[in-house]
């Protein structure tokens, strides 16, 4: 039976066109909101409360794939995003715009938890990894390309919000065609969120996604107008944007291999020490491209890993409570990456960006190299 069934063919087509427009509003809203001479904590405070709507919609998520199934949970999730996305053409404000974001910030985790979970329930044990590699390669091309609609088109409120509500709306068609169905049975016992977070042997996969969150959060909220005090346009910052985001797809196929063959472990402490090192780079103000490439190529690809090393750990009938679990473990990290990001950046400078990325990293750093003797594999451990 072929891995990418009509159905994962036609879910990861939506993802896509969801995916477009997801990547442009996470672009844009700091750079409107720094055009309404907002202040760089209350750009952090909305890029939080986005985040804050995943965390919800990630706990909302579980009982609303229960009760409605697949398909129309995915429905209600893309109309609600597309709500949030609607709402922030009513009135520029501080407070009505972390309003809006909340909402959309609820949609989109509810997406998520839906799209994953029907991947992992639409697959078996030997094709999910496939399954995660090509909705990883779907969602940041996705980002990649909405990145690049920025260097081409209009950039303004009111002719951006027009096409990317279509977008939205777009990505629920596909599935029309379509009934995604859970391939397992059911099992006796429910296994529920919250023991999946206290489960010992994969808190070190639990922690990366926390840290990933962090990490990926401020990037997202906070890099856009990093460029921006660097007095570039917005094309300008949807070009460096698309790189950062495409450094990350580049190394989604060799990092998950090298994982394959030479251990999680190892490749984690190789990617932490990695992002530490692109953002000495940028704060030493190396030459951009490289050192954007070796941020987003090591950032971007941590989430995975993480994910998987946590997912070793369970048993089959755990997996849908566990993503759960590590999606909620990654919003928590991206809520707070932004907002104390956002904070230091106002209260210091803009470099406290790169300091603040590279401080949680080291602290990841730490963490792997401890826990070195509780993994036997053989090259991991030199």
């Amino acid at each position: 039976m072929s891995t990418y069934t009509r159905p994962v063919l036609l879910l990861l087509s939506g993802l896509l066109l969801l995916t477009l427009s997801i990547a442009v509003l996470n672009t844009l809203v700091p750079l409107w909101l720094a055009r309404e001479s907002m202040a760089t904590w209350q750009v952090g405070m909305v890029s939080s409360a986005y985040f804050a709507g995943n965390l919800l919609g990630t706990l909302l998520a579980g009982r609303m794939i229960t009760r409605l199934g697949f398909n129309r949970s995915y429905y209600v999730a893309s109309l609600l995003f597309a709500v949030g996305c609607i709402g922030l053409g009513f009135m520029i404000g501080f407070y009505s715009w972390c309003l809006w974001r909340f909402v959309a910030g609820v949609g989109c985790a509810m997406i998520w938890v839906v799209v994953e979970s029907a991947l992992m329930c639409s697959g078996h044990s030997r094709n999910r990894g496939r399954l995660l590699a090509a909705y990883m390669m779907v969602y940041y091309f996705g980002t990649v390309a909405g990145q690049l609609l920025l260097t081409e088109l209009s950039t303004e409120l009111m002719n951006v919000l027009p096409w990317a509500v279509a977008l939205v709306l777009s990505s629920m068609l596909p599935l029309l065609f379509t009934r995604i169905v859970n391939s397992e049975p059911a099992p006796q016992q429910q296994t529920h969120l919250w023991s999946m977070l206290r489960l010992r042997k994969a808190r070190l996969g639990i922690h990366g996604c926390v840290i990933s969150g962090i990490v990926l959060g401020s990037m997202y909220g906070l890099m856009p107008l990093y460029l921006n005090h660097l007095e570039m346009d917005d094309a300008t910052v949807g070009f460096w944007m698309a790189l950062l985001v495409s450094a990350g797809i580049f190394g989604q196929w060799p990092v998950g291999k090298l994982a394959d063959r030479f251990g999680r472990l190892l490749v984690l402490r190789v990617q932490v020490f990695v992002v530490i090192v692109g953002c000495i780079a940028m704060l030493a103000h190396a030459a951009l491209t490289p050192a954007l490439f070796i941020l987003g190529a090591a950032g971007f690809t941590l989430y995975p890993v993480a994910m998987a090393w946590a997912c070793e750990k369970v048993e089959h009938h755990q997996l849908v409570p566990m993503n759960q679990a590590l999606l909620l473990s990654y919003t928590v990290g991206s809520l707070v990456g932004p907002t104390l990001t956002g904070a230091l950046m106002e209260s210091f400078s803009d470099g406290l960006l790169f300091i603040m990325i590279a401080s949680v990293s080291l602290v990841y750093l730490l963490m792997l190299l401890r826990k070195a003797e509780q993994h036997p594999t053989p090259v991991a451990h030199v």
